[in-house]
């Protein structure tokens, strides 16, 4: 009796498979790739500085507390590749969601107005609190809650409303001219000493990282990056249109409820330590894209990768420039983000 012979129909299914599984190889053949210039980027930010201290003294430096090197590196240069890695990575896997939720490609954490409310809330603590009554605290604290009480006026607004992306976009916009318009008014009523202070937040900078708002920011960022992972196949779905993925299952008001709440969370908890730094949201998302296409089971740990390594390079590049000085890291970013911004708005025909 002859053993039954089966075959597999190269031209159909087995075609389709063999080509699905060679895009999955490229996926993570691309994840590799980013995960290498991650930490390329993370390494050479640890690396570089005025100081003299370089790659052969790192692991000397943090292995034996008695190296010359150990202050320079643990407490200075570590807490600011921490804190670069939590701001990067937050504000690029926030800017997936912002696009995707509003199916707009030039959407970042900053479209719905984040930015200038956390800016505003950093303001209001500069003016009206003494210079000995420990600002920092407060200036992050206010930060953090303005960003998500424009978050809720968003939500307040789509839902009475019953709207859908559009609305929040224009609320965002009008939003982001009201704080803005409000920071001007203090700084144009704050003394000399205060307006300087404003100026140099909304700069951006690493400077003040250290282990204490290392936690705190740790885990508002990392805290939201889980659920917001789980919610890559609706992700995936809502780009089809709300129709299409109401009639897939997916429960569209309820899924950009989540989404906001958790993205500004992330948001809140990048900026308020580090001030306003603009473009990681908008640049790292589509760096992603282009190199793993808009499945965001994919995209949303990878752009948390790619932001983490741009903000460090960004970093890098402020540090050792300009030496000794040092040039704050939202210059940086918007040096490298508004080309790329305009490049963006070039191909927006296609992108749609």
């Amino acid at each position: 009796m002859k053993t039954p012979e089966f075959h597999i129909n190269t031209n159909g299914h087995g075609a389709a498979f063999a080509e699905y599984r060679h895009l999955v190889r490229k996926k993570w053949l691309a994840m590799a790739g980013i995960i290498a210039v991650f930490a390329a980027a993370a390494i050479g930010s640890l690396a570089s500085g005025a100081s003299g201290v370089g790659l052969a003294d790192l692991i000397p430096a943090i292995l034996n507390p008695g190296h010359p090197a150990h202050g320079i590196v643990v407490s200075l240069r570590l807490p600011r590749v921490a804190m670069a890695v939590l701001t990067g990575s937050g504000l690029a896997f926030s800017g997936v969601v912002f696009q995707a939720i509003l199916r707009n490609p030039l959407a970042s954490p900053y479209t719905l107005g984040m930015g200038s409310a956390a800016g505003f809330g950093a303001v209001l603590p500069i003016i009206f609190l003494p210079a000995a009554f420990a600002r920092d605290l407060w200036i992050a604290g206010g930060a953090f809650a303005f960003t998500m009480i424009s978050a809720v006026v968003i939500l307040a607004v789509t839902r009475l409303k019953n709207a859908g992306s559009e609305t929040m976009i224009l609320c965002g916009i009008a939003l982001m001219f009201l704080f803005s318009s409000l920071t001007s008014f203090f700084q144009y009523m704050g003394a000399m000493e205060q307006v300087s202070e404003i100026v140099f937040w909304f700069f951006g900078s690493l400077s003040k990282a250290g282990w204490n708002e290392i936690a705190l920011a740790a885990v508002m960022v990392l805290g939201p990056f889980p659920l917001i992972l789980r919610l890559a196949p609706d992700f995936n779905l809502i780009l089809t249109g709300d129709d299409a993925a109401k009639g897939l299952g997916v429960n569209v008001p309820r899924l950009r409820m989540e989404a906001v709440i958790l993205a500004s969370l992330a948001t809140a908890g990048s900026i308020c330590f580090t001030g306003v730094i603009g473009f990681v949201g908008l640049v790292a998302p589509h760096i992603a894209r282009m190199l793993l296409g808009a499945d965001h089971r994919f995209l949303l740990p990878a752009s948390a990768l790619c932001g983490a390594a741009l903000v460090l390079i960004a970093d890098t590049l402020g540090r050792t420039v300009w030496a000794p000085q040092v040039i704050p890291l939202g210059i940086v970013t918007a040096f490298t983000g508004v080309p790329f911004f305009f490049y963006l708005l070039m191909r927006r025909k296609e992108m749609m």
